[in-house]
């Protein structure tokens, strides 16, 4: 986890220099000055990249070809291992309460077809519009970002939506097994698209 803020620092820190040193590329900026998409993008990549070290690295290789330890939705009476979904989440939950972020940006798992069916309550309009067209193959945006903007309780975002792609057995198992598997639910397999990083991003 330290890694995760060094990286989303430096990440962060590369794009104050940048706004130094010539005008920001995106039409939208966020409350911090910097251009909202950039942000977005850079907060994106170190997401994705410990999403994937976490199902690869740690949960595939203890549980699935190691089996030292079960990962479970009750982790902390089973004494098991998060499932990814899980350990996203706390991540996102921990960043949302940290005070005085220089940008109060939120990020969120969500899913065309979420087994938690308190996160189905949770989207807006225009984050069903997004998921819908990363996710859906016959659409031209699936496997790729959509961006858009949103008004929330009078205030605007910026909002990218990005493709959770099945990484490693642990995902995709998970999903296709779950009790709480919609018959309609697609069965996933290895690099599909599961779902989205959502990002928002409070703009001036």
């Amino acid at each position: 986890m330290h890694h995760s803020k060094y990286t989303l620092l430096a990440s962060l820190g590369m794009l104050t220099l940048h706004s130094c040193k010539s005008e920001p590329e995106a039409s939208s900026s966020s409350e911090g000055g910097y251009p909202a998409e950039q942000v977005a993008e850079a907060l994106y990549q170190v997401l994705k990249s410990d999403r994937k070290v976490y199902a690869q690295k740690i949960v595939n290789r203890l549980v699935n070809k190691e089996g030292v330890i079960k990962a479970h939705e009750e982790w902390a009476s089973e004494k098991a291992l998060l499932l990814p979904a899980q350990f996203f989440r706390e991540g996102a939950e921990e960043v949302d309460s940290i005070e005085g972020k220089a940008i109060d940006f939120t990020y969120s798992l969500q899913s065309k077809w979420p087994l938690n069916m308190e996160n189905a309550k949770k989207k807006t309009p225009k984050v069903e519009e997004g998921l819908a067209a990363v996710s859906d193959p016959e659409n031209p945006l699936y496997g790729e970002k959509w961006t858009g903007e949103e008004e929330i309780g009078g205030k605007k975002f910026f909002v990218g939506i990005y493709p959770d792609r099945a990484v490693a057995p642990a995902c995709w198992e998970c999903h296709n097994d779950h009790e709480n598997r919609q018959p309609e639910y697609p069965e996933f397999k290895k690099n599909d698209v599961m779902g989205g990083i959502v990002i928002r991003i409070p703009m001036n």
